[in-house]
C-alpha cells in the first residue's frame, strides 16, 4: 500500500492520506492527493526523499547520484537534508509500529479506514 504522511518539524504525525495500491509511485500519489499543490500554495517548505524528484514548488529533495560521485558541496547538502528528514521519518515509524498495518492484505478502502483509525488514536494519545 502507499500512504502519504505529513509530519511537523518535531516528527509528530499530522495527516495521512487514503491508501493507494503499492505500485503507485510516491510522486504520483502526492499529486493524486493534491499534496504538492497544497503545500506550495501555503508556502510550506517540505523535505522529501528522492521519490519526489520533479515535484518542484516548495518540495525539497536531495541531489541524485551516488554518494562517492557527488561533489563535496552536494554531499553536504544531502547530509543536511537527511538530518532534517530523519525527524519527519518518525511519523512513518509511528505508523509502521502498528503491526496491524504491516500485515494487512485487503482492499485499499479498508486500509484507508484502518489508517484513519490509527491516526485518530495516535492524535488522541499525543494530546
Amino acid at each position: 500500500m502507499n500512504v502519504q504522511v505529513i509530519a511537523d518539524a518535531f516528527g509528530r504525525l499530522l495527516w495521512a492520506s487514503s491508501a493507494l495500491p503499492g505500485a503507485v509511485h510516491d510522486i504520483k500519489a502526492a499529486r493524486i492527493h493534491g499534496i504538492i499543490e497544497a503545500l506550495t500554495q501555503a508556502g510550506i517548505r517540505t523535505w522529501a526523499d528522492k521519490g519526489y524528484q520533479g515535484a518542484q514548488g516548495t518540495i525539497r529533495v536531495p541531489y541524485r547520484g551516488r554518494w562517492s560521485t557527488l561533489p563535496a558541496g552536494k554531499r553536504a547538502v544531502n547530509s543536511s537534508h537527511a538530518r532534517i528528514r530523519a525527524v519527519g521519518e518518525q511519523a512513518n515509524a509511528t505508523l509502521k509500529s502498528w503491526r496491524l498495518l504491516r500485515k494487512l492484505r485487503c482492499s485499499t478502502t479498508r486500509i484507508t479506514d484502518i489508517v484513519k483509525a490509527v491516526l485518530a488514536l495516535h492524535l488522541a494519545t499525543a494530546a
